[in-house]
């Protein structure tokens, strides 16, 4: 399934005060810069943001047809839309699954999903189970395509080997304030697997910008300068910080703010030199190269 580069991250839509037609017009916007994937969960927004996002998809009627769905389920809040969640945890069951699809579809108004993920590592995960959910939704043509999220390279394994095709990505956390997936072998895996991970909280949630403990301080002064030498933005030299691994991760954008989606774009069309991107990664480290 071809996707794009760039993924428009819709977690925080709340925040942004678009909705129907305006969150429409949104969608719009990054579609002409290039971004026609858009990824959700069934809980964000305390379970609201997929009817968002389905009302916009209804606002502008011909949206749809452009665009790839992602969405999530596996986790359980409780909450006043899901009357049955008596704790929070986590819920991997081929009857969880199913379900949590159906409303999805129900709230998005579509028919089918381009992907899903199971969205957190769940230790009593069943992978015959979930091979048998994931089964009936491809059969059914409600969902085209598999992937996990938050998984370690072992749960990621035990499910595939369960599964007759491939899973196609692990959407994981990652920024140059995180460098955990480039060595605790998730990275790795999407190599060996060939597939194309997806990065979460691109810009360490913000501290790029703000952060002032000493981490951030050197990578933000460490991004300020290869920015300087490129002519663009911070944001984009820590979008292109992932896309210049060979893994080819996916960044998930979390602003409505075009200017943003601009700037992650804008990456794409840049390729940091290594001397860049090593200088990215010992300002993160801490620690000259061994």
């Amino acid at each position: 399934m071809e996707l794009s580069n760039i993924i428009a991250g819709l977690w925080r839509q709340p925040e942004w005060d678009l909705e129907g037609a305006r969150l429409a017009g949104w969608a719009r916007r990054a579609l002409d810069l290039g971004i026609d994937t858009f990824d959700l969960a069934d809980i964000y927004g305390g379970y609201t943001v997929e009817e968002s996002f389905g009302a916009a998809l209804r606002a502008d009627p011909g949206l749809r047809q452009a665009l790839k769905l992602i969405t999530k389920c596996n986790i359980k809040l409780v909450s006043e839309r899901r009357p049955a969640h008596l704790r929070h945890g986590y819920d991997s069951s081929r009857a969880h699954i199913i379900e949590s699809v159906e409303q999805s579809l129900r709230a998005l108004g579509t028919d089918h999903l381009e992907m899903l993920l199971l969205h957190r590592q769940d230790p009593l995960m069943d992978p015959d189970e979930v091979a048998a959910a994931f089964s009936e939704l491809e059969a059914s043509g409600k969902v085209l395509a598999f992937g996990v999220s938050n998984f370690t390279p072992s749960h990621l394994e035990a499910l595939q080997s369960r599964l007759a095709w491939p899973l196609v990505t692990n959407q994981v956390e990652a920024s140059v304030l995180h460098l955990e997936p480039f060595t605790d072998g998730t990275l790795d895996q999407a190599l060996t697997r060939r597939f194309r991970p997806m990065a979460w909280s691109p810009l360490g949630g913000g501290r790029l910008f703000s952060g002032g403990g000493e981490r951030e301080v050197r990578v933000r002064t460490a991004a300020e300068g290869v920015a300087a030498e490129l002519g663009v933005t911070v944001d984009a030299v820590a979008y292109a910080f992932l896309l210049r691994h060979p893994a080819r991760v996916r960044p998930i954008t979390g602003s409505g703010k075009l200017e943003r989606l601009g700037a992650a774009v804008r990456a794409t069309e840049i390729s940091l030199s290594r001397d860049q991107w090593f200088d990215l990664w010992t300002a993160s480290t801490g620690a000259p190269l061994p």
